[in-house]
């Protein structure tokens, strides 16, 4: 999976990689993965945001506790949660491995024995799979943001001060940077180890057909291990 995802990295790097042909097998790529599902992601994260937002403003408000509440709703929702959910919807979504012949390159290795060709099939999709993440963090967070303030202060400009340095003071320059490298790590990992796992699958001789046909791939456990792992890792620098 390392040499998988360095090759597919350094690959997308050279301009050859960013041919006219490229470019719109990659554009499509993103259309499929992030502008088709933006709406309902976004729709479906605003909600349970809400409702999220809610319980911990109201408990907050009980406890006398309200001066707390917004720091800890930014905190939980925007710094994990929603980087942490895009990431998984995007895994579940675009092509994990919970049925292995659904695949492009992967089939395609599979059907023909050839080397599959990182320049026209693997680097588009991974390159696509990462943006999604990151696009889907980054419009779930703004809007969610706007939700936090509309419940704590209302239809309102007066609470505009106080709310900035809220936000300022959680996001100061190192949760930022901890923040957006979490983020790129996990549109890493989500675009390279499903794909490195299919491709794994499929140059299996003997085995292709048997572990397509296996609810969950190996590449779903390893995926899963490695969020975590990035997940435990950004709390354990921000808290330890």
């Amino acid at each position: 999976m390392a040499l998988f995802g360095a090759s597919a990295l350094v690959i997308a790097l050279f301009p050859s990689a960013h041919s006219r042909t490229n470019l719109v097998a990659m554009a499509k790529h993103i259309y499929t993965s992030t502008w088709r599902v933006l709406p309902w992601f976004t729709l479906a994260t605003a909600l349970f945001s809400l409702v999220l937002i809610r319980i911990v403003l109201v408990t907050a408000l009980s406890y006398g506790l309200s001066q707390y509440a917004l720091e800890m709703m930014v905190r939980v929702l925007v710094l994990e949660l929603i980087p942490l959910g895009a990431a998984l919807f995007v895994a579940l979504r675009a092509g994990l491995a919970f049925n292995a012949g659904a695949a492009a390159p992967a089939t395609h290795a599979g059907r023909s024995n050839e080397p599959v060709d990182f320049h026209n099939d693997v680097v588009p999709e991974v390159i696509a799979s990462a943006f999604s993440v990151l696009s889907l963090a980054m419009v779930s967070s703004a809007i969610v943001l706007v939700l936090a303030y509309l419940n704590v202060y209302g239809l309102t400009l007066w609470g505009l001060v106080d709310y900035t340095r809220t936000v300022g003071r959680v996001f100061d320059p190192a949760v930022t940077a901890g923040f957006a490298l979490k983020t790129i790590l996990f549109g890493l990992a989500v675009a390279v180890i499903p794909m490195a796992a299919m491709l794994e699958l499929s140059r299996q001789e003997g085995r292709t057909r048997s572990a397509a046909s296996s609810t969950v791939q190996p590449g779903a456990m390893r995926l899963f291990f490695i969020l975590l792992l990035i997940e435990a890792g950004s709390l354990a620098v921000k808290y330890i």
